[in-house]
């Protein structure tokens, strides 16, 4: 995770920052300055690990700014402090704060994710978190391909729903429902386990799973039973997001560990690497896993999650790269849907079979944004040419949910063999995106961004098809509709998408 970017980890990042806000206010209700180093023990890993953070913290009057530090991210803080109450921002994850906290008797106390008590108190000198040695990273080369992802991977993820509440059971049903639900007939085939799945090293540096997921091997054979592909997730530093051990001097080994398991996906998520590499060195710092999982010899599409970073879209293909990430963690809320396509645009020239921007994982179906958002949420995931990995319950998803992630003619726009991402013309509250597709149509998607329904007019003209529209259709009425006098003409609800693909004679 790094400053100003997060990894998306926030609920456990919140939970920390709960712990770390107690030593705040101890100092706060007695007239001291709150500047200094604070301490909190947080939750105990599904590993057995103790978390801990510390908090670097400066007070000017009743403004309050600092670093947050933990096994797993570095990141900003700023808040406000009044008598014996304070709040704690962090930028990235929105206006509300993270942390609200009050003084009890010289101490603070509160509720750590609205669930766990937590007192914390200022760090004394034998308070910090574990050093990690500096490891050099390799010289430059190109990696060769791995010939995977010639389109879009497809699938679902365990973060946006779950969390750290995913386990060896959840992951079986959840491959169960990707069949009975027509997910895998619609093409989506990887099963992605995000962070929380890690053990404790052995004598020998090998990577076990905990207990939440017993024999990884037998789930992973279980996955491809279904005819699945099933994902895993590590990063480059010393810590995952969440705190649990991630790969950093152990690249090699842990590539193999995933091959022998059965890996057929890896997410790599910077996270802790931010405290011991900068930004500059992020491409050998990929490298060195580029170049494990080659040398496996199994296939294993290879996820950079860096947040756009470095440029990533320029070099992300030299690491062995099939995807990687060019935005912060997606929330499930239309401003957040909207910013993370729209960073998509200076990145598109990069995108192509076997590589990949990536604007973050589907939020379809989690119940924040109506089925009109979500709509244009797949529209416009499509459009770009994005990986489609769904982060819902599918196993017990709406019909509403299920007819947006299984719209086969949406899916085929994103599949497309051409690998082409749109571009968009805004033009009041309406932005158009036009994607061309391989057999010489063009996808075409209007989206409403304002707060009231609105008239669009596609004129034939401005999609730059080889010869006169001939045949058009409305993707999510699965009608045909007709040009007249070179235009289509329709009205969009608020926050809605006309989507539609045109053919030429």
């Amino acid at each position: 995770m790094i400053v100003g970017k997060l990894s998306g980890r926030t609920s456990a990042a919140i939970a920390i920052l709960c712990g770390l806000s107690l030593g705040l206010a101890a100092v706060s209700a007695s007239g001291q300055s709150l500047a200094g180093r604070w301490v909190a023990e947080g939750r105990t890993l599904d590993n057995g690990e103790q978390t801990k953070s510390i908090l670097e913290l400066k007070q000017n009057g009743d403004e309050l700014t600092g670093v947050v530090k933990t096994l797993g991210f570095t990141a900003e803080v700023k808040g406000t402090v009044k008598g014996n109450h304070f709040e704690l921002f962090v930028a990235e994850w929105g206006k509300r704060p993270v942390v609200v906290g009050d003084l009890v008797n010289g101490e603070l106390h509160a509720m750590e994710g609205g669930h766990h008590p937590i007192v914390a108190k200022p760090a004394g000198p034998n308070d910090d978190l574990p050093s990690v040695a500096y490891i050099e990273p390799p010289p430059l080369h190109k990696v060769p391909s791995n010939g995977l992802a010639l389109t879009p991977p497809m699938g679902w993820n365990s973060w946006n729903l779950f969390a750290g509440k995913i386990d060896d059971a959840t992951v079986r049903t959840m491959a169960d429902a990707m069949v009975t639900s027509g997910m895998k007939d619609a093409g989506y085939i990887y099963v992605n386990i995000d962070d929380t799945w890690e053990g404790v090293r052995d004598a020998h540096g090998v990577l076990p799973s905990n207990h939440k997921f017993p024999d990884m091997k037998a789930l992973a054979d279980y996955v491809h039973s279904k005819g699945l592909k099933i994902g895993i997730y590590s990063g480059p530093g010393a810590r995952t997001c969440a705190g649990y051990p991630a790969s950093l001097g152990h690249e090699a080994q842990d590539a193999k560990t995933f091959a022998d398991w059965g890996i057929d996906y890896l997410k790599y998520d910077w996270c802790s690497a931010r405290n011991t590499y900068k930004d500059e060195q992020l491409q050998p710092v990929y490298q060195k896993m580029g170049d494990a999982l080659q040398a496996t010899g199994r296939p294993i599409v290879y996820s950079l999650c860096e947040y756009g970073m470095g440029d990533v879209e320029k070099w992300g293909t030299e690491v062995g790269g099939n995807l990687w990430r060019t935005t912060g963690d997606i929330r499930d809320d239309w401003s957040s849907m909207i910013e993370n396509v729209e960073k998509q645009v200076k990145t598109a020239p990069y995108a192509g079979p076997g590589h990949w921007n990536d604007p973050d994982m589907l939020e379809i179906g989690n119940g924040h944004m109506s089925n009109d958002e979500y709509r244009t949420h797949m529209s416009l995931w499509a459009l770009v040419a994005s990986p489609l990995l769904a982060g819902n319950d599918i196993r017990t998803m709406s019909a509403e949910t299920r007819a947006i992630l299984l719209n086969k003619e949406v899916i085929a726009i994103d599949q497309d063999p051409l690998g082409k991402q749109a571009s968009p013309v805004k033009n009041g509250d309406l932005e158009t995106w036009i994607k061309p597709l391989a057999d010489g149509s063009v996808a075409v998607g209007v989206v409403n961004l304002g707060g009231a329904a609105a008239q669009a007019t596609v004129k034939a003209a401005d999609l730059h098809l080889a010869g006169a529209a001939s045949k058009a259709r409305d993707l999510w009425s699965h009608k045909d509709v007709e040009f007249k006098n070179g235009a289509y003409a329709s009205t969009i609800p608020s926050h809605g998408v006309l989507l539609l693909r045109v053919s030429a004679k």
